[in-house]
């Protein structure tokens, strides 16, 4: 199936999950709601997470460089972007796609890149992790789900190191079918896994996402702002936000749609706001964070051409 039709069939699968989400609440609150929002905010919400994009950016020039390839910064930012919209496919592997689009236009082979962006997505759980851990102590349900995440991510960690169970690793993921045509890369490349996660280049790129997912949470607490809701305060939204995303994403449905829009309302409901406030928040959480950087990827990969990619 080529990218566009998967891209469109997740879309339309995303507004009816969205359609029967809204059922479930009172329609006349929730447009009391939404008129309750103050536009005025719009220009520091999509700049905070606009800014977030340059750390992601960042770790991933760095990362690239590190590996010793060094790619003209306007390109590189345009193939960085496509990756947005592939943000929606099941545990974000469609962003494998970038390393396709590196070997097409700088004949970088995929078994440098492609380790890469599977070595991003668990920088971006170390990242929220690092930034969950203020605040856990609000809500009982987040620490916990935070601490398991972390022992899981540091066995990850632990498995990349060793050679052997690296190679496991990749067996399984022959398995999968989009990931199967990449698993001939990523078995050569043991190699630039570890040089990816060595000490300094850990830390980095690890303060990198930590980084990112501040100027996030930063932006959610001041949605929160914008509907008059001032008295869940930021260092309670860190840990609510992170845990939605964590169980998002390993829940692995494409962009963790459905189980991070139940996950966060029922956590607002429980501190203390109306079903209806909830799901109104919910949703414009997702329009900034997730839908935001959606519609500026399909701008890059129209640029770049990738409509027509199978994936």
């Amino acid at each position: 199936m080529k990218l566009n039709q998967k891209l469109f069939v997740i879309i339309i699968a995303s507004i009816i999950f969205y359609a029967l989400f809204l059922i479930f609440t009172d329609l006349s609150k929730l447009s009391e709601n939404i008129q309750d929002f103050k536009i005025e905010y719009i220009p520091l919400i999509l700049f905070l997470v606009s800014s977030g994009w340059l750390a992601l950016y960042l770790r991933w020039t760095f990362l690239l460089k590190n590996s010793g390839y060094t790619v003209p910064h306007k390109k590189n930012f345009q193939i960085f972007l496509t990756g947005f919209p592939l943000s929606i496919t099941p545990g974000k592997i469609g962003e494998l796609l970038k390393s396709q689009l590196l070997k097409d236009n700088f004949d970088i082979p995929r078994k440098i890149t492609a380790p890469i962006i599977l070595v991003e997505r668990l920088y971006n759980a170390v990242g929220i992790l690092i930034i969950s851990f203020f605040g856990i102590w609000f809500l009982d349900f987040s620490g916990i789900v935070i601490l398991t995440a972390t022992c899981v991510l540091t066995g990850l960690f632990l498995a990349l190191r060793s050679k052997k169970l690296f190679s496991q690793i990749i067996k399984f993921s022959s398995k999968i079918k989009f990931l199967s045509k990449f698993s001939n890369s990523l078995s050569e490349s043991h190699d630039v896994i570890t040089i990816s996660i060595k000490p300094k280049v850990f830390v980095f790129s690890s303060l990198l996402s930590a980084s990112y997912w501040i100027l996030e949470s930063i932006a959610v607490y001041f949605i929160f702002q914008a509907f008059g809701i001032d008295f869940i305060e930021l260092i309670q939204v860190i840990p609510t936000y992170a845990t939605s995303i964590i169980l998002g994403v390993a829940s692995f449905v494409p962009g963790g749609i459905g189980v991070f829009e139940g996950t966060l309302t029922g956590l607002l409901n429980l501190q203390g706001l109306t079903l209806s406030a909830a799901v109104t928040l919910t949703i414009f959480i997702r329009i900034f964070t997730i839908w935001y950087s959606v519609v500026v990827g399909f701008f890059a990969l129209k640029l770049a051409g990738a409509f027509s990619y199978k994936i």
